[in-house]
């Protein structure tokens, strides 16, 4: 049985991923951003773990982990959880920039700092739910695309490092996916939304569990998943 840690969970593409994986019994550790948070997830998913901590503030997630018990073994971490903020560079305040470089980037690369001792003992795998942003950014996308675009560069660093220990790295990039990240972004944008022009958070989430469940002499490198509508 195999132990996930997943960020994101509450909706949208993390949501599917933890519920197929909690479908077929493996073990979940489930982070939250608060308290209040984390007894949901809880009661979503019968017997999964929780894990307390601030994304938007990554230099207290030390502090924050150092105070709850983390799994001993981790068989794969899930960076699923994003927020995205839009507007033209002349108009994003640092804050937005802060936002999002700390719940995109920053706080990915600490929690798999902080994870990987376990990771290498159990030759695990780190997922990075990226974004078609992550590879081509385009007017009023700077901040959030920024993020991701660095995320491409944690994960592809992370892969080169990791390798000789047997941990394997797969980056994602979903196309616009149906979420409550979508709608907001919808309203950004000021335009209707409409689901079903999207891609189903399944099939990312089909996308993913390939790549965890493929045999350890192959390993998925970068996922582009697209509209097929």
């Amino acid at each position: 049985m195999a132990t996930h840690v997943i960020t994101g969970a509450g909706s949208g593409i993390g949501a599917a991923v933890a519920r197929r994986l909690h479908a077929r019994g493996d073990t979940l550790v489930l982070h939250a951003r608060d308290a209040g948070r984390a007894k949901e997830l809880a009661a979503e998913f019968p017997g999964a773990s929780t894990l307390v901590g601030d994304l938007n503030d990554p230099d207290k997630l030390s502090w924050a982990f150092s105070h709850q018990t983390l799994p001993d073994r981790v068989d794969s971490l899930l960076h699923i959880a994003g927020v995205v903020d839009l507007g033209p560079v002349g108009e994003l305040t640092p804050k937005s920039w802060r936002n999002q470089l700390n719940v995109n980037l920053i706080a990915p690369a600490e929690l798999t700092r902080h994870f990987l001792p376990q990771l290498r003992v159990a030759q695990g795998h780190v997922v990075f739910v990226n974004s078609g942003a992550g590879m081509r950014a385009h007017a009023d996308w700077s901040a959030y695309a920024a993020s991701k675009h660095g995320l491409k560069a944690l994960a592809d660093s992370l892969r080169d490092e990791e390798h000789a220990n047997g941990v394997r790295v797969t980056s994602v990039y979903p196309g616009r996916t149906a979420s409550p990240m979508q709608v907001k972004v919808h309203q950004q944008e000021g335009r209707a939304y409409d689901a079903g022009k999207w891609i189903d958070p399944e099939s990312v989430a089909t996308t993913i569990l390939m790549a965890l469940d493929l045999p350890r002499d192959a390993e998925v490198n970068d996922l582009t998943v697209r509209p097929g509508r």
